[in-house]
């Protein structure tokens, strides 16, 4: 029985489809304003974004300054948050905010705002600029709203841009220290720069091991290949990095590492006591 009807639905569902797509067609050529916001409000809350987005970009700015002006360009932010353009809901929630600061959904639009740019925000290796704008959107909501149901995922966000700016900050030293190991010594005194900078930016940092560490690894290079002028000076910084990496980190998991380093620099201070 069901078989023999599951044509008729379909056909059903086919109409119901059509009929809508063909309003909708005849409501974006229509120039009645009205029509076209009741239209988008019929989508909006029937979860069609996309179609509309579309009429919500015709009608908004011919609504502001009026009473649903407020509606429709929190309807428009949104829709473009809920299709995942988060350039332009981030960019309109801003606008929202500015134009209607008081509003009801004033807190909610702040949040979406910087979530659109903390969706925006790329893996660490590549350029920050939006990071660093989610960032500062976040700290902004979590200072207006301290209370928020929102409070928590605003804080776990902005964690998570944060280590994922540390992690490129620590990436970049890093990769200071394996040049100049191959390359010049110059790169490792900007290793070495670049490890301190990193150290006073991020002092409880998940890296700080690994950045103790590689300090380490740049100052004891330096200090084997530099001039005798500088070298006994050089040697003492090295083992002075040592004994901080073992205090931060008594048992740290590149004890094995750092101890054969510690011999050459050892080996070379001897040549000094005697």
């Amino acid at each position: 029985m069901f078989r023999k009807l599951r044509p008729f639905f379909s056909a059903i569902v086919l109409v119901v489809v059509f009929s809508s797509c063909s309003e909708y067609q005849k409501v974006l050529k229509n120039e009645d304003v009205k029509a076209k916001y009741d239209m988008a409000e019929k989508l909006y809350e029937a979860k069609d974004f996309k179609r509309a987005n579309v009429i919500l970009e015709q009608i908004s700015p011919q609504y502001i300054g009026k009473p649903q002006g407020e509606r429709v360009m929190f309807f428009l932010s949104d829709s473009y948050y809920q299709i995942k353009d988060y350039n332009n809901s981030g960019y309109y929630f801003e606008r929202f905010l500015k134009s209607y600061a008081k509003s009801d959904k004033a807190q909610e639009a702040a949040f979406l705002g910087a979530k659109s740019y903390y969706l925006l925000s790329p893996k660490y290796s590549l350029d920050q600029t939006d990071t660093d704008k989610a960032l500062m959107k976040l700290q902004l909501f979590i200072n207006a709203y301290p209370n928020s149901e929102y409070l928590p995922q605003a804080n776990e966000m902005a964690q998570d841009l944060t280590q994922k700016k540390e992690q490129k900050a620590f990436e970049i030293a890093k990769q200071f220290t394996k040049l100049g190991e191959f390359y010049k010594l110059d790169f490792s005194i900007s290793a070495i720069a670049a490890l301190d900078n990193f150290m006073l930016d991020f002092p409880g940092s998940f890296y700080k091991e690994d950045a103790l560490f590689h300090k380490l690894k740049a100052l004891t290079n330096l200090a084997l290949n530099s001039t005798e002028q500088k070298k006994r000076q050089r040697l003492s910084d090295a083992k002075a990095s040592y004994d901080v990496l073992k205090k931060n980190f008594p048992q740290t998991q590149f004890e094995k590492q750092a101890s054969a380093l510690m011999e050459k620099v050892n080996k070379e201070l001897e040549n000094y006591s005697k």
